[in-house]
């Protein structure tokens, strides 16, 4: 089977690759001057000449919270692009399996509890990222509405809880708030400093899974995709506020100062915590704790700045 990985430079399309099991598949991932998502011409003319028999789609734009803020019309005009461009070409070049990876972002700002399916399109969403959000929303639906369409066809969206680990973006503007805050942890080591400031009051609760869990996820179920629902939620279960994940790392460095918060920062929805019964009904569940994800994503880290590497 030949499979179309789109975004496989990216976190998790690299820790996709990093899988034993890609190995057993003819992996396509082709760079943007070869294929163009944000061009139709371009992904038809590349579709019809590679005829993959299965698409992983994660390419997207994406970056941190004031990326989002500075950038909403890329973030939006961008990514609607990639999914109309991609399921359209998809869909016309007979491809009959399409395994399209959301976010959790589409889900509704200021709800207390667990984010279930049922909340999707619900209420306002969160606006520090609502470009992305109504492009991620545009993809399931594009994809639904295949299926309701063409039923045989296999196109569907997992919606992954926040991210992290290996080959994460590490840079002042793209990072997202794990990398952010192993990075002002680190500098505050190696400097000295005795505080490292948070963004908020730091009560925001998320939750947080390690990438190679979502790779693990993704092989186990693409062969039997048949089996998934058309959307679903991948997670922990369990999360955990910005104040515990900067201690979880600063336990992980060594780093024993304190911490100082600047509530005219902005810092997103107060809570997201995915609804994970789907996923616990078929019996997968994350292996890496999050002590071991963060220790992994900091030694990763770490062997960057000693070799003096640029930012992923």
């Amino acid at each position: 089977m030949n499979i179309l990985v789109t975004g496989a430079t990216g976190m998790v399309g690299r820790n996709l690759l990093a899988d034993p099991r890609a190995a057993g598949y003819g992996i396509l991932a082709p760079g943007r001057s070869e294929l163009n998502l944000t061009d139709r011409a371009s992904c038809d003319a590349w579709f019809a000449r590679h005829q993959p028999d299965a698409v992983i789609h994660l390419a997207a734009v994406v970056g941190g919270i004031q990326a989002n803020i500075n950038e909403p019309v890329r973030f939006l005009v961008d990514n609607t692009q990639i999914a109309l461009n991609l399921f359209g070409a998809a869909r016309a070049n007979g491809v009959q399996t399409l395994l399209n990876v959301g976010s959790s972002c589409m889900y509704p700002r200021d709800i207390d509890g667990v984010l279930s399916l049922s909340m999707l399109l619900s209420a306002k969403l969160e606006p520090t990222n609502e470009g992305y959000a109504l492009a991620k929303i545009l993809s399931w639906k594009i994809g639904e509405y295949i299926r309701r369409e063409d039923p045989s066809l296999q196109y569907k969206t997992i919606v992954p809880c926040n991210l992290y680990g290996l080959y994460d973006h590490f840079d002042a503007v793209r990072s997202h708030m794990i990398p952010a805050a192993i990075m002002k942890v680190v500098a505050a080591l190696d400097e000295g400093r005795d505080k490292v400031d948070i963004w908020g009051d730091g009560t925001a609760r998320r939750e947080f899974m390690f990438a190679r869990d979502l790779a693990d996820f993704i092989w186990t179920w693409l062969p039997r995709i048949e089996e998934l629902p058309d959307i679903m939620n991948v997670g922990v279960g369990e999360d955990h506020s910005i104040t515990d994940y900067y201690r979880a790392i600063a336990d992980a460095a060594g780093y024993t100062g304190g911490f100082s918060y600047d509530p005219s920062k902005p810092a997103g929805m107060r809570k997201k915590l995915l609804d994970v019964s789907q996923q616990q009904a078929l019996g997968w569940s994350p292996p890496t704790s999050l002590d071991q994800g963060i220790r992994e994503t900091l030694d990763y880290y770490r062997s960057r700045q000693t070799r003096n590497l640029t930012p992923d």
